[in-house]
Formats: structure tokens, C-alpha cells, sequence
């Protein structure tokens, strides 16, 4: 038995979700630990059900790129954090703004 899209529409409703498409999305971009995933031109719509927002993407990917490693290590973040007297987090911060050089980094989190 095949479903018509008015009344799949309705039995969503009925069970309280709301399914909206996103107009004029242009781009979506996905990000892992290795790389990013690019998808231009995608159908997006928007899912709400009891609370909870839903993403539904739709396209081809247009490009993948490789992401950079870090230009800095553990022992660089502990390093920037005890000299700082700041948490890691704040240290990895201060890093990643300072393209990995140590001493900005520091002067960054202390002046």
C-alpha cells in the first residue's frame, strides 16, 4: 500500500510532528575529526517532535576537503595552561588563536 504525501502529512500531524522544509539553504557543511564534508544546494527540512528539532539533509557532496592537524600538541596545552595559570580548555583557545606559537599563547591568556 503506498502512502500519498497528504496523507503521510496528516498521520505526522496527528502524531504531533511537524515537518517543514528550510527554503534558501545554500550550503551544509559537515565537520569530523578528519574532514569536512561540503554540500552545496541541499533540500533541508526541519523536523520538530515533542521538543526535539530534526535535521534532514538531501544532496550530493560537492567537495570534500581534508581538515589541518592541529599545529600543537597535549604537552604544548599543558605547557600554555600551568604557565597561564588556566584551564586546558582556555589554553587550547589561546593555541589554536595563536596558530600554535606557544609564547602568544601565553601572553595572550596573561596580559
Amino acid at each position: 500500500m503506498k502512502i500519498s504525501d497528504r496523507q503521510a502529512k496528516r498521520m505526522l500531524d496527528k502524531m504531533g510532528v511537524n515537518l517543514e522544509p528550510m527554503p534558501g539553504v545554500e550550503e551544509v557543511i559537515i565537520r569530523t575529526g578528519s574532514k569536512d564534508l561540503i554540500i552545496k544546494n541541499p533540500n533541508v527540512s526541519e523536523i520538530k517532535a515533542k521538543g526535539v528539532r530534526l535535521f534532514q539533509v538531501v544532496g550530493e557532496i560537492s567537495e570534500e576537503k581534508a581538515r589541518e592537524a592541529p599545529k600543537f600538541t597535549e604537552e604544548d596545552v599543558l605547557l600554555v595552561a600551568q604557565q597561564a595559570n588556566v584551564s586546558k580548555e582556555k589554553a587550547v583557545v589561546a593555541l589554536t588563536e595563536s596558530d600554535g606559537d606557544l609564547a602568544r599563547a601565553i601572553l595572550k591568556l596573561t596580559s
